[in-house]
């Protein structure tokens, strides 16, 4: 994975003195965190290290459980929120899914027609369900997971039990249930929140059932990891993008859009706006997070990113090698796209993305990442560059990186209302 800065674009709002005056005056935060001396946070770190909860004994066993249900199965469900389910799902809707298994996603709506329409596609499938929920009083997956195990005992009766895979906190309810009622039970580690989770059991067991090469994953992420934490200069490409984040927000730009021109991020870009919007928002701080899948909406929000406010910064997430290619012949039709002949269609989407660098570049700061292409390897290094720099730049705003209390204002008065006796 390479970082590249536009320094043409960003240098027309940060000087290279601004940036390493920023870079001086945290050196010391950055160190801390880099060397694992950081005290503060140490019941949230669990995913610092990957092999910490992504060891090779824990992928075995991880892919017994993920055989046991792809031998049997052909439908599965993931049953999560937020955290729960972003990572897993941001990889296997990129890659898909292999062995003729068919993934759904619940947990994540109160919608009634949503989640029937589940229930419906499951009705002649061979289904397994991984429920996953460090906290399982969240209302999306404990409603799910009710209408779901009335489902698997509708349909296997006392069987049903065995196709139900649990990933909670040992020690919680849910663990409770899980041993009362027979389910295989994973650990969803107590010192790793949902969004840091994508190497635990969290993550790479959805991942392994639908067929991802979680060893792969977890080598991006290592090699990643040992890149970061071993630069300790001004260059590290995680300390200059926080830095330049927290500078750029100093000078009133509060939105980050992350741009890309490959359909197949769409969901790693979800994952991506709860990562920084929950670590970083909070004590009136925080840079607001929001994703553009390009070329389509460079046609609606491309307008405002152009001439509107000049309250937002841009980085693209460019992908080199698109996976397919395509050679736009001339089929003898006079359309007005002859100077597309015998054109790559890759080759025409990196041009509709360096054009609109370029275009945006006059407007606001650019900053570029780019990745060689989209498989498990880079996908590890993705998860761990973005959550090391997460965790960087929040620290740099001074907000814990790792709560969300503002999630549970909202619950409060929900929880009233669903509560008051009928």
């Amino acid at each position: 994975m390479a970082v590249r800065f536009l320094e043409e674009t960003v240098q027309r709002f940060l000087s290279e003195q601004d940036i390493n005056a920023f870079q001086m005056e945290y050196r010391e935060v950055f160190d801390t965190i880099r060397r694992g001396q950081d005290t503060r946070y140490q019941d949230s770190l669990g995913w610092f290290h990957t092999l910490r909860y992504a060891g090779e004994a824990q992928l075995k066993a991880i892919m017994e459980t993920a055989d046991r249900v792809r031998t049997d199965g052909d439908a599965f469900v993931i049953v999560g929120v937020g955290g729960s389910n972003q990572a897993a799902r941001a990889v296997i809707e990129s890659l898909g899914s292999a062995g003729g298994m068919t993934v759904y996603y619940a947990g994540n709506t109160l919608s009634p027609y949503n989640l029937t329409s589940v229930l419906r596609e499951l009705k002649d499938k061979s289904v397994y369900v991984n429920v996953i929920a460090k906290n399982f009083s969240t209302l999306e997956p404990g409603i799910s997971f009710r209408m779901l195990r009335r489902f698997l005992t509708e349909k296997y009766g006392s069987e049903s039990g065995r196709r139900v895979i649990v990933t909670g906190t040992p020690g919680s309810e849910l663990e409770a249930i899980s041993r009362r009622e027979g389910y295989t039970f994973l650990e969803f580690p107590e010192d790793i929140g949902g969004r840091y989770s994508a190497f635990s059991s969290v993550g790479i067991f959805p991942m392994a059932v639908a067929g991802v090469d979680i060893r792969k994953l977890v080598l991006g992420a290592v090699d990643m990891e040992r890149k970061l934490l071993e630069d300790g200069s001004f260059q590290n490409i995680a300390f200059r993008y926080a830095s330049i984040r927290n500078l750029l927000a100093r000078q009133g730009k509060q939105i980050e859009i992350l741009s890309f021109f490959e359909p197949r991020l769409k969901f790693f870009a979800k994952w991506w706006v709860q990562l920084f919007a929950e670590s970083e928002g909070k004590q009136g701080k925080g840079i607001y997070p929001s994703a553009c899948e390009m070329s389509e909406e460079l046609h609606s929000v491309g307008q405002f990113i152009q001439d509107g406010s000049p309250i937002l910064f841009e980085t693209f997430l460019q992908v080199m090698d698109s996976g397919a290619e395509y050679c736009l012949t001339d089929d003898e039709v006079e359309d007005g796209f002859h100077y597309l002949n015998n054109r790559e269609l890759g080759w025409v989407n990196q041009v509709a993305y360096q054009a609109t660098m370029q275009a945006h570049g006059e407007h606001l700061p650019c900053i570029s990442l780019t990745v060689d292409r989209l498989d498990e390897y880079h996908y590890g290094q993705l998860f761990y560059f973005f959550m090391f720099s997460c965790y960087l730049s929040g620290s740099f705003m001074k907000v814990n990186p790792f709560d969300q209390p503002g999630v549970e204002n909202y619950k409060r008065y929900m929880f009233q209302e669903l509560q008051k006796v009928v």
